[in-house]
């Protein structure tokens, strides 16, 4: 697989929390040069990294990060905030207390709701499966299935793990037709990258693989 079609995969990432605007301002401009699918970055820099983008990259931004417990008018809040300030994609954390209660129909409101705002705006869905179990992984196959998201997500990149080529084959039987995946966190290779499109993700969240490209350090998301 060309490289380039494996950036075009990417969604750029940086979500630290001491982040500064020269730091966002790098990314997004090596997003620009390695043409990825998007630079996702902290929501309170999605306007000033809008305006600088422009049209040139998708600004993609997330939603009760990293923990997912903010309630549903808070995250809607966000996500409406964070379109005004011109947000392209919108990656949200589901409830993960809900999760585990087994309180599925819950869950699917609360993507419905946000995705209700986000329109015809892309919006993923993350799961962080690290914390999941199998059964609950399938679980939400289904429910993000029925929620009218874009796509299910493994992982914020801040919990105990990241994505893993299990997750993807798991996702791969269990969502509908429409779903795609997105696997995030810990993709630390171009040899990863490519086995986790072999499975069938169409998206990669990372920061690693533009890093490897610049010959930088490839630690991080």
């Amino acid at each position: 697989m060309d490289r380039k079609d494996i950036f075009k995969t990417v969604d750029h990432t940086l979500l630290t929390q001491t982040a500064t605007w020269q730091d966002i301002k790098q990314i997004c401009d090596d997003a620009i040069t390695y043409q990825t699918a998007s630079v996702c970055i902290p929501p309170s820099f999605v306007k000033r990294a809008k305006e600088y983008v422009g049209a040139r990259m998708p600004v993609c931004t997330v939603i009760g990060f990293p923990n997912g417990y903010n309630t549903t008018n808070v995250k809607v809040m966000e996500t409406k905030d964070a379109l005004d300030n011109g947000a392209d994609e919108i990656d949200m954390v589901v409830n993960l207390g809900d999760v585990k209660e087994g309180k599925f129909d819950v869950v699917e409101e609360e993507i419905r709701q946000i995705k209700k705002v986000c329109g015809d705006k892309i919006l993923k869905v993350i799961i962080e499966t690290c914390l999941l179990t199998e059964e609950e992984k399938i679980a939400m196959c289904e429910v993000v299935t029925k929620s009218g998201a874009d796509y299910i997500k493994t992982s914020t990149g801040f919990s105990t793990a990241g994505a893993t080529f299990e997750d993807i084959e798991l996702f791969s039987k269990h969502i509908g037709k429409d779903i795609k995946m997105k696997a995030a966190g810990g993709i630390a290779s171009f040899d990863d990258a490519i086995r986790f499109l072999e499975l069938g993700a169409s998206r990669l969240g990372t920061s690693r693989i533009v890093k490897l490209a610049k010959n930088e350090s490839g630690s991080g998301y």
